[in-house]
């Protein structure tokens, strides 16, 4: 038996986390935040209009964040970003995101977003 490998498990996970179901237009979403600035700092997800899996990285944030508010997440949501890369398989785009969070010492956010709905 294989000896458990955290860093092949957390990209298994990233990869899993990266879906797209076309029947009922649901996106995976992955964001990973930075717990000292307490914001959004890169955002992925599947692309469906191009195949792609795309990274975006953050350059401007919601303005004031209300930890009090009943709804609120804990964090600033990111409402501007810079293509920080596109990836033709979830796993390009897994090491990636993995090496940024390890690098930076980012914490995920997992969000289930539908198409109808604005992805950034």
């Amino acid at each position: 038996m294989t000896p458990f490998n955290l860093e092949h498990f957390t990209r298994r996970l990233i990869t899993e986390t990266l879906f797209y179901d076309e029947e009922y237009g649901a996106l995976g979403n992955l964001s990973l935040i930075d717990p000292e600035a307490g914001r959004e700092r890169y955002v992925a997800s599947y692309l469906p209009e191009d195949g792609t899996f795309g990274i975006e990285e953050a350059t401007a944030w919601e303005a004031e964040i209300d930890p009090d508010e009943e709804d609120a997440i804990g964090y600033a949501l990111a409402v501007d970003f810079e293509e920080y890369g596109a990836y033709e398989t979830a796993e390009e785009a897994a090491e990636v995101l993995l090496n940024l969070a390890r690098d930076q010492g980012l914490l995920p956010s997992v969000t289930l977003l539908f198409e109808e709905d604005e992805v950034a």
